[in-house]
């Protein structure tokens, strides 16, 4: 084997191997910082709250006060200089009161973006200043591969569970800890 040919295979594995390791990076989820996820987790979480809508039936439903219960996890969290782009799968259900019972009236798991930014003024110091979701139909596939990685995208559709939702709710209308969960 003549030198140059040993030089062309080892520039040949190095650019293989350099190929391979930026692939890995652009396609495996990015590592969330669980510090700044403590701060921000809140912030997000109240904000989804806020906004969340669903079509179930809650309106005609013999519930009492309806209210919506969110979680969000973080599948992808980066921040530079005070500024924080946060990509979630969140999990909202809307609980009422019925015959001293918890019901869920709706409930949705989606993908989101949160945009926040540092703000010593605001509650836990952060605002959020954007907020994205898929649209649905055909477009829901396009919006989720320009907004995650291929890896984080195949998490999107495992569930999450309920469970902390539904002790949240139960605290929330002073219901006992073991106080059942049924339809609206």
């Amino acid at each position: 084997m003549s030198v140059l040919s040993f030089r062309r295979g080892a520039v040949g594995v190095g650019a293989a191997a350099v190929l391979a390791v930026t692939g890995t990076w652009v396609l495996w989820p990015a590592h969330v910082d669980q510090g700044l996820w403590a701060e921000v987790r809140p912030v997000i979480e109240a904000r989804i709250a806020a906004e969340a809508r669903g079509d179930g039936p809650a309106g005609a439903a013999p519930a009492r006060d309806p209210r919506w219960f969110c979680r969000a996890e973080a599948l992808e969290l980066e921040e530079h200089a005070g500024a924080v782009r946060a990509g979630v799968k969140a999990l909202c259900v809307e609980y009422g009161v019925r015959d001293d019972s918890l019901v869920e009236c709706a409930a949705g798991q989606y993908p989101q973006v949160v945009r926040l930014e540092r703000d010593h003024t605001a509650d836990g110091g952060y605002r959020v200043v954007g907020r994205e979701e898929p649209p649905d139909g055909a477009e829901y596939a396009r919006w989720t591969e320009s907004h995650f990685g291929v890896l984080t995208r195949s998490s999107l559709q495992d569930p999450m569970s309920p469970a902390e939702l539904e002790t949240e709710a139960r605290a929330h209308f002073g219901l006992p800890a073991d106080a059942s969960v049924g339809e609206c």
